[in-house]
């Protein structure tokens, strides 16, 4: 198993990430981070996907607008670091995010320790999002996706929000809510658990009893009972939808 520096081109310009690879060729997945962005924590998390077999691509979604690294644990208590968080999130678009993910896609279709022909993709607060539009705008190529704690995913005054392009997903979908998440609140789950049913989507629509960021170590909020059950709940969704061949 190995971490690669790669340079990814993007219609909108050179997007730096690292591949992380198996000892053998395996289905590619990319891993979107939450709003803090790219860190060794992630990379943590990729190493630990890879060493189930996956090719795991885990790219700076903020490639566009140099920034400074954030402090996980006090970035939500400074209010000047929590705003330069909130703008730089909201800096990334759906259409910018949906153009990333095909230069994504492109890139692991041509390496040669890529198995098989579509890929998952797994996406934690922010990438959440990024996810499920992975699946709805890139439906012959995303076989599987999921969100963990993800935000947004279904809000009624987004023209954006996942939930209204849920008709376009194809592959397999495991969204798992956090307690209490203003970021997910219950009326979006049910609009987010509709949209997917009525869609005929195959998913899992669940909420852990962990608090919003649970699955990711250096959060505050993180909760390592609620990040195995994230584990468990992934292995299974890629080992269902992600052939090797």
């Amino acid at each position: 198993m190995s971490r690669i520096a790669v340079t990814i081109t993007t219609p909108d310009g050179l997007c730096s990430a690292t591949l992380h690879t198996p000892l053998s060729a395996g289905p590619a997945v990319i891993l979107y981070t939450d709003a803090a962005g790219v860190r060794e924590t992630f990379a943590v998390m990729a190493d630990r996907l890879c060493a189930l077999g996956y090719t795991v691509l885990l790219p700076d979604g903020y490639y566009r607008t140099p920034y400074a690294p954030f402090d996980v644990a006090t970035v939500f208590s400074v209010p000047a670091e929590r705003e330069r968080l909130t703008t730089l999130s909201r800096s990334v678009t759906a259409e910018m995010a949906v153009r990333d993910t095909g230069a994504y896609l492109d890139f692991l279709a041509g390496r040669p320790d890529v198995a098989g022909s579509t890929a998952g993709a797994v996406g934690y607060c922010l990438g959440g999002r990024f996810s499920l539009w992975a699946a709805a705008h890139h439906p012959s190529r995303v076989a599987a996706a999921a969100s963990f704690h993800g935000g947004n995913l279904a809000a009624a005054d987004d023209p954006a929000s996942p939930h209204l392009v849920a008709g376009q997903i194809r592959g397999a979908l495991h969204v798992a809510a956090a307690r209490n998440d203003n970021a997910f609140p219950a009326d979006q789950h049910d609009r987010l658990r509709t949209a997917l049913v009525a869609a005929g989507v195959r998913h899992t629509l669940e909420t852990y009893q962990a608090e919003h960021g649970f699955a990711v170590p250096d959060n505050p909020t993180y909760d390592q009972p609620a990040e195995e059950r994230h584990w468990a709940a992934l292995k299974q969704l890629f080992a269902e939808n992600l052939p090797r061949a």
